[in-house]
């Protein structure tokens, strides 16, 4: 058994048996086993998945109606907005007394989603926890313009992780309005692990984490 949620840099399985190394596994409950590992490993290993979404896989499933099914076996599909901010694109669906109401998907720029941070980290050498909430934040609406003020700030003088955390702001405010501003948004993605965007979108609205695997948990 093996259902994958192949995102553009890291990727999300949950299998019944021990396939990969024990770096990459995250939890195991249920005599199921969580992996989250480099697409890269995945995409060099000869996987058949049972059932698979995601930009680097030969999806058979839909990534919403993936997000949508997860959320429903989580049990918080009543009346709730669910949002999985990853690292290439974002997408939300929202719940209305237990029925589909409402969604989005921003496939078209992944300018200001978790790829970005990461390069912006690799080039300013900064660490993630190196990262905090700051109440000011960049206007991320395009991602370039986003990273051109970050470059004048460090230019100025300012620490690369303080203008890196108020890109990271920038991201969790475009993120709530994506949203259509709702009072709590349920976060899916690689983003649950990041403290700065969580305390950046608190700001905003009540915020409860699902963690990176609600695509997987929605396949089967």
């Amino acid at each position: 058994m093996i259902y994958l949620d192949a995102g553009t840099t890291y990727s999300k399985l949950i299998t019944d048996s021990e396939i990969f190394s024990k770096e990459y596994l995250v939890e195991e409950k249920n005599k199921r086993f969580y992996y989250v590992l480099p697409s890269s490993i995945v995409k060099s290993m000869d996987i058949i998945p049972d059932s698979c979404c995601g930009h680097m896989s030969n999806s058979n499933e839909n990534e919403i109606v993936a997000l949508a099914k997860g959320a429903k076996k989580l049990g918080i599909a009543q009346n709730s907005t669910i949002l999985d901010l990853g690292s290439r694109d974002a997408k939300w669906i929202k719940f209305k007394e237990g029925k589909f109401h409402d969604m989005d998907w921003n496939t078209s720029c992944a300018s200001s989603t978790g790829a970005t941070v990461e390069m912006l980290l690799k080039f300013y050498n900064v660490k993630a926890d190196e990262l905090k909430y700051n109440p000011e934040k960049f206007a991320v609406t395009c991602g370039i313009f986003g990273m051109e003020k970050i470059m004048d700030s460090i230019s100025s003088g300012e620490k690369p992780s303080d203008a890196i955390s108020k890109f990271v702001h920038g991201i969790a405010f475009n993120a709530w309005n994506f949203c259509k501003k709702p009072e709590k948004i349920y976060l899916s993605g690689g983003f649950c692990e990041n403290k700065c965007l969580i305390d950046s979108l608190k700001e905003y609205c009540e915020l409860e984490l699902l963690g990176r695997f609600v695509l997987c948990e929605g396949l089967f």
